[in-house]
This record gives structure tokens, sequence and C-alpha cells, in this order.
């Protein structure tokens, strides 16, 4: 019983912080990589499809992507998706190759993002958070159905902390990564 609300709670914490990793790989930080370009979806034959379906990206040099569409007839799709998605790229065309710059980033964006960062971080711990309300909660429920005596109560709440900690510790760390990545020029 007790290692099953553990075992859900550290599940869901864990996705948690997956979901903030995805988010922080969404905000660029003036170097090209090819994560940036994940969500972006392009017209193929009438059916959104992701880009990296409909050709291949890849890192020129630290700060360009160059697409290569498989179909020379995506070039101009693939072009507008980009555009469309609202990254501030604007992608270069050169024969059957895409070229997409990225442009540095002023102090003051870079000062924006980082506090974007910041509050993705809070909503991760806040998320993690809750779930551990939630275990905790599901114990107390335990408890008053006499399924669980209050030792086990104790011990369960200790596990589910200690997952806690972990958890906002891994969030801490990869909020400061991505704030130094965001703050070197």
């Amino acid at each position: 019983m007790i290692d099953d609300i553990v075992k859900d709670a550290n599940v869901r914490m864990g996705k948690s912080v997956e979901s903030f990793q995805k988010a922080l790989a969404k905000i660029r930080t003036g170097r090209a990589h090819p994560s940036l370009l994940e969500h972006i979806v392009v017209s193929y034959y009438d059916v959104d499809t992701p880009l990296n379906q409909v050709a291949t990206v890849n890192i020129e040099d630290a700060r360009t992507l160059s697409i290569m569409p498989w179909e020379a007839t995506m070039i101009g799709p693939v072009e507008k998706a980009i555009m469309k998605a609202d990254l501030g790229l604007n992608p270069v065309t050169a024969g059957n190759v895409i070229r997409v710059p990225m442009p540095p980033l002023t102090e003051e964006r870079r000062k924006d993002l980082v506090k974007v960062v910041r509050n993705e971080a809070e909503n991760a711990k806040i998320a993690v958070r809750n779930i551990r309300r939630d275990a905790n909660s599901e114990f107390k429920e335990a408890l008053k159905e006499k399924m669980i005596t209050e030792d086990e109560l104790r011990s369960g709440e200790e596990k589910v902390q200690n997952i806690t900690d972990t958890q906002v510790k891994s969030i801490d760390n990869n909020l400061d990564v991505k704030e130094k990545d965001l703050m070197s020029m």
C-alpha cells in the first residue's frame, strides 16, 4: 500500500521534472540546437507533421541550423512553418538547404528569458509539491480507514518528502544550468 503510493508519487514527480526540462529546451539561448525546432509542425500533404519527420535538422555551426527537407517541394512549407512558429528566426533558403541563423540575444531579452525560466521552474516545483500533498493525503486516508499504522504513515510521508527534495533539487540544478547558459555570451 505505502510502496504503491510512494512509487506513484515518484513517477508523477519525475514526469513533472521531465516536462520542465522539455520547456527549458524550447527556450532559445542564442546557440543553435535542433530541439529549438522540435515542436514545429509542417503541413505535409494537408497533414500536420512534425518537422523532424519531413526533414533532417543539423547544427551547421554554433549559431546556425541547417534543414534539409526530404522532398524539394517541402522547402516552402518548412520555411513558412518556421516563420509561423514565432521564434524570432528568419530562415534563408540556399538551393535545397534551409539555413536558420540564430540572432544574438540582447541583454534585455536574456533577462526576460531568465524570468521565464524561473517561472517555469517555480511551476514545476509547485507541481511536485502538489503531488507530495496528494500522496500524504492518501496516507492519511489509509490511516483513517485503519489500513496502515501511524508508524507506517510517518515512514511513507518521510519517503515522499525525500523524493520531493530530490526532484526539487533536480529542478534547481536544471534552472542554474539554463540561467548560466542564457547569461553567457
